[in-house]
């Protein structure tokens, strides 16, 4: 081969190459192309939730309603411009829900666009698994979700009755629509019970069993007359402080002093740290708190504390063993609600209860009853 031709065959290669990479390049624009058509949806379909026209901004909004298969919550904005729920404008609304739905919603993106089936069962769509309706002014968007993708990472969706187009969303949605209203109370702040402010500890027992009727007592009689709840045993804490007001204070049960008694450093630890696990009931019927065990508490703790330069009492009603022993349910003199509390946080309450500053000195139980 000569030169000539070994410089033709060189040209010929450099064309090809060059001609090669423009189709790659092209190829890759068509690809590029494709992905974000599919990305934002078939024939230009907008590729998010405000691209459809809802406010993307989550101040916009002004009431939220959804199902979650289970309950349907609704919340509004009061004229303070403040998130409360709707059925229950009194309930402490801890609004930091609420508030991640609107932004979960302002931002939502579809992950694909597909055109409806013949029969929206496919999708799930025909029974709705959840709803959300979300208004902003007269703007108001519905969203139906249906069953979720094979993978179940995301949720077939329809928007404003539009049954000619399904979405494939994110499941962050549905799972923050999961909360159950009372995971959204704002649990009481206790008062600080510290040892320095506390001036007295009562700790008062259950009700003791009621004595048999004598005999003689003939139905219809006193006897069927409903009959004074008996005392309460009760241990009474007092703290004396010699050097003033300010200065650690020595503890005694009437005369004895108990101050380095575990069982009171556990309770004085207790009363420092105690703070509510959750709220259970916030509007509980009469049904209910009788089932916590508020017809007859297991124990009742008052404790006199100093605050802000005046004598205060705080009160809680200790009620039954939760089912699953994590706490107790407790309610708050002042509040109907009622809520869960540690089991931590109760033990040297409900073992003082029982067998007093003794604790585990006390005499030992029979068969079938409680140390608590």
């Amino acid at each position: 081969m000569t030169w000539k031709e070994r410089r033709n065959v060189t040209i010929l290669l450099g064309i090809a190459g060059a001609l090669f990479l423009a189709l790659l390049i092209v190829f890759g624009m068509i690809y590029r192309q494709g992905r974000e058509e599919a990305l934002a949806g078939k024939d230009g379909a907008p590729d998010s939730l405000s691209a459809a026209g809802a406010p993307s901004d989550p101040g916009a909004y002004t009431a939220l309603r959804w199902y979650n298969g289970a309950a349907t919550l609704s919340f509004a904005l009061d004229e303070q411009g403040t998130w409360i729920w709707a059925d229950g404008p009194d309930f402490p609304l801890r609004d930091d829900t609420v508030a991640a739905v609107l932004a979960a919603l302002s931002s939502l993106k579809f992950q694909q666009t597909l055109p409806a089936g013949e029969s929206l069962s496919e999708y799930g769509l025909d029974s709705p698994s959840a709803t959300l309706t979300a208004s902003a002014g007269e703007t108001e968007q519905t969203l139906l979700f249906g069953k979720t993708t094979t993978d179940g990472d995301s949720y077939y969706m329809m928007m404003n009755g539009n049954e000619a187009t399904v979405y494939i969303v994110a499941d962050t949605l549905v799972k923050l629509m999961q909360t159950p209203i009372y995971d959204m109370c704002a649990l009481p702040e206790l008062p600080d019970l510290s040892e320095l402010n506390l001036r007295a500890i009562t700790i008062q027992g259950p009700v003791p069993a009621a004595e048999p009727a004598e005999d003689g007592e003939e139905e219809g009689g006193e006897a069927d007359a409903p009959a004074e709840e008996p005392e309460r045993p009760a241990v009474t804490l007092n703290a004396r402080r010699s050097n003033g007001e300010d200065q650690p204070a020595l503890w005694f049960e009437g005369s004895d002093n108990v101050t380095a008694a575990p069982l009171l450093q556990d309770l004085l630890y207790d009363l420092r740290t105690m703070a509510m696990a959750k709220c259970v009931d916030y509007f509980p019927s009469d049904e209910a708190a009788e089932i916590c065990g508020f017809q007859s508490p297991d124990a009742i703790l008052k404790a006199e504390y100093a605050a802000n330069g005046t004598e205060q009492t705080f009160t809680l009603l200790v009620g039954a063993r939760m089912p699953d022993e994590s706490g107790r349910y407790v309610r708050l003199e002042e509040d109907g609600a009622i809520y869960a509390l540690a089991t931590d946080s109760v033990d040297a309450v409900m073992t003082i209860s029982v067998a007093g500053m003794r604790g585990a000195a006390a005499p030992e139980e029979e068969p079938g009853e409680s140390q608590e």
